[in-house]
């Protein structure tokens, strides 16, 4: 099995059944605990029905859509070995990569919030996403400061 994940790789996921969207089908999925989709289904939704409310927006899945487009990277660094030294190489994000780090950083930053349950923290992630804070934010504006401060390396990229 390869080390990258090649197209024929890839498993087509299919669209969630409420908004018909792939990106809301993943974040189920990256949400569900033990293969309980169900579950995962009911907290995604009513953590985006609660964000729309609170954010006085009628449809859910422009709240959702505008939140992950606000968590994207768009550079990241990988470690590369170049003459006996490690470096951390920018590079740009694109595709899968970006989608998957999103919705990971997402989960997780949900995830962190305590006293709460995942519906509530689903919300209030996905209303911080929206407004550009939060800590899926937070992460993002982590790594592209990394890749910025190591754009000294960008030389050493192999392409």
């Amino acid at each position: 099995m390869p080390r990258k994940k090649t197209k024929s790789l890839v498993r087509p996921v299919k669209a969630d059944p409420l908004y018909n969207s792939v990106a809301v089908s993943k974040l189920i999925n990256r949400v569900m605990l033990n293969g309980k989709k169900q579950i995962a289904e009911k907290l995604v939704y009513e953590g985006m029905q609660i964000a729309a409310s609170k954010l006085n927006v009628q449809n859910p899945l422009e709240v959702f859509n505008q939140a992950m487009k606000n968590i994207e990277p768009h550079m990241e660094t990988r470690s590369r070995r170049v003459g006996g030294a490690n470096y951390q190489i920018p590079f740009e994000v694109k595709g899968q990569r970006q989608q998957h780090l999103t919705t990971m950083w997402f989960v997780q930053a949900a995830r962190s919030r305590k006293g709460m349950s995942m519906k509530n923290r689903i919300a209030l992630e996905l209303q911080d996403a929206y407004n550009n804070q939060g800590g899926a934010v937070k992460k993002k504006e982590d790594v592209h400061k990394m890749a910025e401060a190591n754009r000294a390396f960008a030389h050493f990229a192999k392409y």
